[in-house]
């Protein structure tokens, strides 16, 4: 753990049960939170993401391992007594409070004078943009609007960290798109710590300064966002963020690797056997029928504006999508046969 980090995670493992009958949720996990940064656990319903959220919050214990914030343990410190604060996927707002009342009952719980606690409230309004509907109740505010009063009453007390739990889930799609590009551009504007929790790709992306993907309780990979779906080291983390191709080959000495149809690719790489080379449609290239890696058949194409998507089917059956950007011109006819160019650069050998 150092000083310098604003949320440190030591070998963390947690079950939920005793005995036989306990499930292990999260097995050895380790993390370093960088201050002021927007951190992003990423994972599919189940893989421990607001598990871990909840033992940096309080909310539960770790049964093994350590938690400090700003360099500080607090693995055993109960949740009121940690600099942190939650948004919740509901808002859990106080029906029968205004947006300031709401807002500021944080603050009045710590006793603060009332001219400060108009003063965090105002400055919390303010950074959210809802100074105008202070005297309004939740109810009486659309969905994004409630979300808003929800990070306002957050940030209020300044937290050194703020975790948020799947907190734009509930918006529709339009209103979610939006509320990324607030909920960024707040976190730059506020100055904190981000950890989020999310089981949404895109989002991930798009938020994040790093993202942690994690399956079965444990993080699979670490790193910024372009890292993570540019150069994915397992098959489950380029499975799961984005689509991608899967091509089944066998390494050879001096980082080579042989396809199914013979073609042989300069891949580096420190496997042995059967591997799984990975690559993103609009990184793969069309070529003649008569070249390329990789033998197709053109099942379908899909205009989608500023790219057009082919599905194609290889010559052992497996389908393999490629996005063209470039529109010039007319694409291949449906049925025609195809060569697909794989550029080293691109190929990731995967393990499982």
């Amino acid at each position: 753990m150092t000083d310098s980090s604003a949320v440190s995670v030591a070998a963390v493992s947690k079950s939920f049960g005793r005995g036989a009958a306990a499930i292990r949720v999260l097995e050895d996990v380790s993390i370093e939170i960088g201050r002021r940064e927007f951190f992003t656990l990423l994972g599919p319903s189940g893989c421990g993401k607001t598990t871990l959220l909840r033992l940096v919050a309080g909310f539960e214990t770790a049964d093994k391992g350590r938690i400090a914030i700003e360099g500080q343990d607090v693995t055993q410190t109960p949740p009121y007594r940690r600099p942190v604060n939650t948004v919740f996927q509901s808002y859990a707002l106080f029906p029968h409070l205004t947006v300031e009342q709401n807002v500021g009952f944080a603050l009045e719980e710590q006793h603060l004078p009332a001219e400060k606690v108009r003063a965090r409230v105002g400055e919390a309004l303010e950074m959210v943009r809802m100074q105008s509907f202070a005297r309004r109740r939740p109810a009486d505010l659309s969905g994004g609007q409630q979300q808003r009063v929800a990070l306002a009453r957050a940030l209020a007390p300044r937290p050194k960290v703020l975790l948020l739990d799947e907190p734009l889930s509930a918006l529709d799609l339009k209103l979610r798109k939006e509320m990324q590009i607030e909920l960024k551009l707040l976190q730059a504007e506020a100055g904190i710590t981000f950890l989020f929790v999310t089981h949404d790709q895109e989002e991930a992306l798009t938020l994040s300064d790093r993202v942690a993907v994690m399956q079965g309780g444990r993080i699979l990979q670490m790193g910024p966002p372009r890292e993570i779906y540019e150069a994915p080291t397992h098959r489950f983390v380029a499975d799961f963020i984005g689509d991608i191709n899967l091509i089944e080959g066998e390494a050879l000495p001096g980082n080579a690797v042989r396809l199914a149809g013979g073609a042989v690719l300069s891949v580096p790489h420190d496997a042995r056997g059967k591997v799984t080379l990975a690559i993103r449609p609009e990184r793969a290239r069309l070529a003649t029928a008569d070249a390329g890696h990789l033998q197709a058949q053109l099942v379908h194409t899909a205009y989608l504006g500023t790219a057009l998507l082919h599905k194609l089917t290889l010559a052992n059956g497996d389908t393999f999508l490629l996005r063209q950007s470039d529109l010039d011109g007319s694409p291949p006819a449906m049925g025609s046969s195809v060569g697909v160019n794989l550029p080293a650069d691109s190929l990731r050998v995967l393990v499982q």
